[in-house]
């Protein structure tokens, strides 16, 4: 069976914030966009569910704002943390010079179900679904287009531009052969959730307990809880038993393992592995990554899909133009990188020495006490947290 065969001025790798966001600009700028999918929906648990405030700002811009704030979402105008029974402002959002000064954190799905609704609006956005990335296709020694598989369907896609938008073990930067670097990280993540009961005080965003390394977030009508372990401890973990885990994690959770009831099955338990990395280049002549796939960001702060959601801006602007054209240099992309590669680089270099491994699990950080006795800190980590190193304004909006 001969494979089907698209035609779009640009293919994007990834139906996350990152590929879904860089889609509808493109689409809303008169531009064919084909966005592959290889999950069949957007519903997975514990992805990015923080939409930051410089997100927020985007979506003003956009005229979307309004609307996206009419889905379920808990608001924090602040990030708390407990230490040694003394509750702390770590980032206080209250003096950022945007709108929204609160973090949303809403379902990723949904988001993701809200941008994929607005795009589809514009005659020129595709998004398939259930569509795996399987290999890219290269003429005269530059990339035009990707094979796909759906099923046992195999469609290609010839574009003038590739965006590789697949996550932190993206296919498009494997076989495109881009190098990263890897900067590590000691810890990995539990994740999972407790119901919520009439006897739970009243936390807020970001608690953690006394060793810092447990952190609760309001869901609604659930919390959800994050217990962070030393990296490749789980398997060890699971050998010594779930009851054994959970008295591990009440000796520094706000939560007696009894009140852990929910916690009835490892697969209760989703296991994010950190890791921090990025491309020394993001693009080869045809394609180029954004977002994790680009640079894997550690989940402090939860700054990796506001991050990913400015790289796919800042796409925007510097592709839009020579996409109209019908012809992206090597140059065009590197512009995006050199655009975002400060903010990529910083932010990175804050993860890394706020997850450094050099001091004892059981030593309490010394962020805490230093906000209590500098309290501008905690305007500062709130701009550092809700817009980052640098915000992205959309272009290109009425064109």
């Amino acid at each position: 069976m001969q494979p089907t065969e698209l035609t779009a001025d640009c293919c994007i790798v990834g139906g996350g914030p990152a590929g879904l966001m860089l889609g509808y600009l493109l689409a809303r700028s008169g531009l064919s966009v084909v966005v592959i999918e290889k999950h069949p929906d957007f519903l997975r648990d514990f992805r990015g569910d923080t939409i930051h405030p410089s997100t927020l700002e985007i979506m003003r811009h956009l005229g979307l704002l309004d609307e996206l704030l009419t889905l379920p979402h808990q608001r924090a105008e602040k990030l708390q943390a407990e230490v040694a029974g003394q509750e702390i402002t770590m980032a206080d959002f209250s003096r950022l010079p945007v709108q929204c000064r609160f973090i949303a954190f809403m379902p990723q799905w949904e988001f993701l179900n809200f941008l994929a609704s607005k795009a589809a609006a514009f005659p020129g956005f595709t998004l398939l679904q259930s569509t795996a990335f399987d290999d890219l296709i290269y003429a005269e020694g530059e990339v035009s287009g990707i094979k796909t598989l759906q099923g046992n369907d195999t469609r290609i896609i010839h574009t003038s531009l590739v965006i590789g938008a697949d996550g932190r073990n993206s296919q498009v930067r494997a076989k495109a052969g881009l190098q990263s670097k890897s900067f590590g990280s000691s810890r990995d993540v539990l994740w999972f959730r407790l119901g919520k009961q009439g006897s739970d005080p009243k936390w807020g965003m970001g608690h953690k307990g006394p060793k810092q390394n447990f952190i609760v977030i309001d869901r609604g009508d659930y919390w959800q809880c994050g217990y962070t372990i030393q990296k490749g401890e789980f398997d060890a973990l699971k050998l010594a038993g779930l009851e054994t885990l959970k008295q591990a994690m009440a000796e520094v959770a706000p939560f007696s393992a009894e009140r852990m009831a929910d916690l009835d099955g490892w697969d209760k338990l989703k296991l994010l592995s950190i890791r921090i990395d990025r491309l020394d280049q993001w693009m080869k002549p045809g394609v180029l990554c954004i977002g994790d796939a680009a640079h894997a960001m550690s989940p402090i702060g939860g700054v990796g899909v506001n991050l990913a959601i400015q790289d796919a801006v800042a796409a925007a602007n510097c592709l839009t133009l020579p996409l109209k054209k019908g012809h992206v240099t090597l140059r065009d992309l590197q512009k995006v990188q050199q655009r975002r590669q400060f903010p990529t680089v910083a932010t990175q270099f804050l993860q890394i020495k706020m997850s450094s491994n050099k001091r004892k699990r059981t030593t309490p950080s010394k962020v805490p006490q230093m906000i209590s006795r500098f309290p501008f800190l905690r305007h500062l980590f709130g701009r550092l947290i809700g817009l980052g190193f640098r915000t992205e304004k959309p272009e290109h909006l009425n064109e």
